[in-house]
């Protein structure tokens, strides 16, 4: 067996390896390929083979190709992270596909230069390998309707997560709701689809009527500065309780979920919002986009319109029992 994992380093695919390998033992026999950028706390067992590549596409290429070389047949190759051997190979492939922007025709409108290139190249080898892949691995029934209907390709639902054993889909009764340390929690890196600039204004609306709610969010300082700057920049002209802690590991995430009021999870689509599960785990309420993705793992508590920041703003004040006025009607 092959896990050939070198287009995975951070977000949630991330987690989701690092799960992975913390299950790998004894009885595992193969190869692990890896970013060298992507760091794990648990020792691989000695039988396995472990191979860094470096995140340069004559990396990748060179990779490949070693791996169409030494793959026989009767051997499996996991594809983890996306994409797809560029070559045949002679074992069976199977594709663990998160990656939405890579099955469905989604606009890049807002993603840096830089961003869109890569998801553009990664679009090229996805349209190139897809015909090498053996089946395909999703995690959700929406992300499988997505692969059949645009790849006509059939897939299994194979869901996991790090710790599934305190999941719930529905919360028997909502914690009591009092004042926390970090408000409402988004768990989120900054992509366009992640749609924090919704949220923000939806903030600013809840300021206009005297509504000052608390809330955390975990974005990358670097890797989208601009937008970091956006939010850093609105919440100091309005006044909003907005902090930003920046990217975390898992273990400085697991504490801010106990910190939490409730997830609030605006995201436009997901192939699974692995949040929405940490967040069950850890007995947290939920208020999130009505999409189907959201619903294929948990039902929240409340939701709204992703697109509206006004239904964002009446759903945080519905959580808070904060009655909305009646239309004042004439006759």
């Amino acid at each position: 067996v092959v896990i050939n994992a070198g287009n995975v380093h951070v977000g949630g695919g991330s987690e989701l390896l690092s799960a992975l390998l913390q299950n790998l033992n004894g009885d595992f026999q193969g190869c692990l390929i890896l970013d060298e950028r992507f760091h794990f706390s648990v020792k691989i067992p000695d039988q396995i083979a472990l191979q860094k590549i470096r995140p340069k596409i004559w990396s990748r290429l060179k990779n490949e190709w070693c791996l169409r070389g030494s793959t026989g047949i009767g051997d499996s190759v996991l594809c983890f992270g996306n994409l797809p051997p560029l070559f045949r190979l002679r074992g069976k492939v199977f594709l663990f596909l998160q990656n939405r922007y890579l099955v469905e025709p989604k606009s890049l409108k807002g993603f840096p230069v830089s961003q869109r290139l890569r998801i553009m190249l990664e679009r090229l080898w996805f349209g190139w390998g897809k015909r090498n892949v053996t089946h395909f691995i999703v995690q959700t029934p929406s992300m499988r309707r997505a692969v059949e209907q645009s790849l006509h390709k059939p897939s299994t639902v194979l869901p996991f997560s790090k710790d599934p054993t305190r999941y719930t889909r529905i919360m028997d009764a909502c914690r009591e709701r009092t004042k926390s340390s970090h408000g409402f929690l988004y768990v989120a890196s900054g992509e366009p689809h992640k749609n924090h600039r919704n949220l923000i204004e939806a903030w600013i609306l809840l300021a206009g009527e005297g509504i000052r709610p608390g809330l955390c969010l975990t974005v990358d300082r670097e890797r989208f500065s601009d937008l970091c700057g956006w939010i850093q920049n609105k919440a100091k002209e309005i006044g909003l309780d907005v902090t930003n802690v920046g990217s975390l590991s898992a273990q400085d995430l697991e504490g801010i979920y106990r910190e939490a009021l409730a997830l609030i999870y605006p995201s436009d689509f997901e192939s699974l919002g692995l949040p929405l599960i940490e967040a069950r785990c850890a007995g947290l309420p939920v208020l999130a986009a009505e999409r189907d993705y959201v619903r294929d793992v948990v039902d929240p508590e409340e939701t709204f319109d992703p697109g509206s920041p006004v239904s964002i703003a009446r759903a945080v004040k519905r959580f808070l029992e904060i009655p909305e006025e009646p239309l004042a009607l004439m006759h």
